[in-house]
């Protein structure tokens, strides 16, 4: 058996004990090693499901899924439909959840946060026992005990609640409201309403170097909204007003028309929301508190107000330290839309990784999909909020 010379024992020996070769050399064998496993554990998936007949493969996808979806509001979706076209529909349902649901959690989240440092007794108690109370129950039995109340609370179509008009109804099948008809003329609206956003967020940047330069400080919500809606105006005006709306109408067991916002969404939403925005309350009042309470005081003696102390000195700093975890809480909320099967919300894990799963018989297919979408859109939600909190990093002169 042929020896290492001297040399190359002493090449190799040199290169372990410099520090940065030693750590390349680690990362190769570390990697090795994992995808060694990784094709052994592929290895071993292909032989067992060989031995039981089945194949690997990603071919059901063009099959017929055969069930309905009672809830696409993107999409047309039929139970002729693929098994692929079902998924698509499972994960815009599981997009919309998440961005409504991070959405209206962080609004809640932070009015909470805010509340519990009032120096009013009554609404920081109010909302201390309310986000003690909510963030201490697990998240599923909020869900269900929200779409218990929707379903047996409302009243049944036919004696549905007029909200609004003749034109918003609620009963225990959703909340029907009308629907847009767009008409020739109306993509000229929408670039009209880009390009309106565009020169809103161009004039904020170049009101906020004229104050940084010269100290002239320029209404910039106003001017941006008066830009946002008055250009959108114009040009709906003068495009001949391209839009009707299509009105729900009670006919024979149901609504005919306009859009449906069924109590299934209604239910995840609410209560993912409510629950998430518990958790942010804290990690709000934990930032805000984490700045000097200097920084209160030498803005009271230039005179500004409580509510623009809070505004323009509190909150900016407080951002330093609510964005990192606020990324964890809305990554936790995604992940908890999953829960959604429990009320027969069909998002992606009641579709792909549920209906036809079942029907398909592709457990590690179907798995896979719905693992590596949940992956995209937590990496998609990490990445985002890691660019924001380098946004409002503090930065060193």
């Amino acid at each position: 058996m042929a020896q290492a010379s001297p040399s190359t024992s002493n090449l190799l020996l040199r290169l372990w004990r410099n520090e940065d070769s030693r750590g390349v050399i680690i990362q190769i064998i570390t990697m090795v090693v994992l995808f060694t496993l990784i094709a052994a554990i592929a290895r071993n998936v292909v032989i067992n499901l060989a031995e039981v007949g089945k194949e690997f493969s990603f071919g059901f996808l063009n099959w017929p899924a055969a069930y309905d979806i009672g809830f696409s509001p993107f999409i047309e979706y039929t139970n002729q439909s693929s098994h692929l076209r079902a998924a698509v529909v499972g994960l815009l349902n599981t997009l919309l959840v998440a961005v409504c649901g991070c959405a209206l959690a962080s609004v809640l989240g932070f009015t909470l946060g805010i509340m519990r440092l009032s120096r009013n007794w009554l609404v920081s108690k109010i909302a201390y026992v309310f986000v003690e109370f909510m963030r201490n129950v697990p998240v599923l039995i909020h869900i269900l005990a929200f779409y218990a109340l929707v379903v047996t609370l409302l009243p049944p179509v036919k004696k549905a609640i007029d909200v609004g008009a003749g034109a918003f109804f609620l009963s225990n099948r959703g909340f029907y409201t009308p629907s847009p008809i767009f008409e020739p003329g109306a993509a000229i609206v929408g670039f009209a309403i880009i390009l309106a956003i565009i020169l809103a967020v161009g004039f904020r940047r170049w009101a906020k170097q004229v104050q940084d330069r010269t100290g002239k400080a320029y209404p910039i919500f106003w001017i941006s909204a008066t830009i946002i809606i008055t250009l959108p105006g114009i040009a709906f005006v003068a495009t001949g007003m391209p839009l009707s709306w299509d009105i729900p109408v009670l006919k024979g067991f149901n609504f005919k028309g306009g859009m449906a916002i069924k109590p299934e969404f209604l239910a995840l939403w609410l209560a993912l929301s409510y629950y998430t925005a518990c958790f942010i309350a804290e990690i709000v009042r934990a930032g805000i508190l984490a700045v000097s309470h200097g920084q209160t005081e030498a803005a009271h003696a230039l005179g500004l107000q409580n509510n623009r102390t809070l505004q323009l000195i509190i909150i900016p700093q407080a951002l330093r330290v609510i964005v990192p975890p606020l990324c964890s809480q809305y990554l936790n909320l995604t992940k908890n839309s999953s829960l959604a099967i429990a009320i027969g919300y069909m998002d992606i894990t009641a579709t792909l990784g549920g209906i036809s799963l079942m029907q398909t018989g592709k457990e590690m297919e179907t798995m896979i999909i719905v693992m590596g979408v949940y992956l995209v859109i937590s990496l998609t939600i990490s990445s985002f909020m890691n660019w924001f909190n380098q946004r409002i990093k503090l930065t060193e002169r």
